[in-house]
């Protein structure tokens, strides 16, 4: 991760600061057919419930690197589709943390960087390869420090531009996130409550997505 981390604090430097720090999470999902009354609830228990809720159409790529130790390591490459001028996003995700059964939600050390739009070039002259890509269409919510994602996952077509998308199922994915400092063990029950407060609509967990394939 030194290398890598050496070229993320590259891009950095030239665009945007990087920032180390833990990320709080459950995830969940509901059928397209319930989605309003989701969000709905939303809008009544988050801040601004007076406003619509913020949308976003992002394009996600994931380049991964094999080390000499046979280990991979994977970067996620983040641009908007609605606001063409914003910087793109470049994230690593450590692995998650799920040996503590008492723990409320999943935790695992991110490591965030705005930068210019020829970060995936970058990579790919680095030895990345590109492993995956996806189209996440949907609105976002905050509550306090807490940010909730009901977004739908689409597929991008072999050979084609992302805007060809496809469903990738017939519901939409929720996510409840809290990115902080390491040591604020406060959060994952403060997440918890908040959840258990969508209940029955939505049932928000922790979720081994290392055994999830695209």
């Amino acid at each position: 991760m030194d290398s890598v981390s050496m070229g993320m604090g590259g891009m950095g430097r030239r665009v945007g600061a990087v920032v180390a720090q833990q990320e709080y999470l459950l995830q969940g999902s509901i059928l397209d057919d319930s989605c309003e009354q989701l969000l709905h609830k939303l809008r009544g228990f988050c801040d601004n419930c007076d406003s619509s809720p913020e949308t976003f159409q992002d394009h996600e790529m994931v380049f991964t690197i094999r080390a000499p130790n046979g280990s991979n390591t994977s970067l996620r490459v983040r641009k908007s589709m609605d606001v063409l001028q914003n910087p793109y996003h470049l994230r690593y995700l450590g692995q998650q943390e799920l040996g503590d059964k008492n723990r409320a939600t999943i935790v695992r050390n991110c490591i965030d960087c705005s930068t210019s739009s020829d970060c995936v070039s970058f990579l790919q002259e680095m030895g990345f390869k590109l492993d995956y890509e996806f189209v996440l269409k949907g609105y976002m919510f905050r509550k306090g420090r807490m940010k909730v994602i009901v977004a739908k996952l689409f597929r991008v077509q072999p050979n084609a531009s992302p805007e060809a998308l496809e469903p990738l199922s017939q519901s939409y994915l929720v996510e409840l996130s809290v990115n902080a400092p390491t040591g604020q063990e406060g959060i994952a029950d403060e997440m918890k409550l908040f959840a258990d407060s969508l209940k029955p609509l939505v049932i928000l967990d922790k979720v081994d997505t290392r055994r999830l394939q695209m």
